[in-house]
């Protein structure tokens, strides 16, 4: 999220009582919207109602952007929809929306040593090689979201699942 707000000279604000902070612009594909939950993860869903009435969003034009362990450090994935694979966040969302066919964005984080405990690694700073691919990961990320915009969905999903395997 930073990194378009920055790219298009934009600046979050509060939303007046809501637990998010908005940004957004209008590009020629339509009206970007970016939003940063200000809850735990394990609330991230509260938002969205909230969320959905301001920007008159359909679920379906949302796209949550959220780490997962389940791809390499700096990753990306793009998927339709899917169930919460243990992702708090994604698990908050689903269960407030009642529905799990929200398109997703993924970006890898890997996975920790046997030694380290899975929250602690999530939320440390990523350090060296790992710092490297994943600043590489989160402005694939960005680019990926400006590139769904502009070509859709399947579109995106064919060229940058693909794309992004091979990096």
């Amino acid at each position: 999220m930073d990194i378009l707000a920055e790219r298009f000279r934009l600046t979050f604000k509060r939303a007046f009582l809501k637990n998010y902070s908005i940004a957004w612009t209008d590009l020629e594909s339509g009206r970007l919207y970016l939003v940063k939950p200000t809850t735990y993860m394990n609330r991230s869903g509260d938002i969205f109602p909230d969320v959905l009435k301001r920007t008159g969003a359909a679920i379906e034009e949302l796209l949550v952007v959220c780490d997962t362990m389940d791809l390499p450090v700096g990753e990306c994935r793009i998927k339709r929809k899917g169930s919460s694979a243990g992702h708090k966040g994604l698990a908050a969302i689903i269960q407030r929306l009642g529905r799990y066919d929200f398109p997703r964005l993924y970006i890898g984080v890997g996975r920790p040593n046997r030694r380290t405990d899975v929250v602690d690694y999530v939320l440390c700073e990523a350090r060296g090689k790992e710092a490297n691919l994943l600043d590489e990961g989160v402005h694939t990320a960005a680019a990926g979201v400006l590139q769904l915009m502009e070509e859709g969905l399947g579109r995106v999903m064919n060229v940058f699942n693909r794309r992004t395997e091979r990096s």
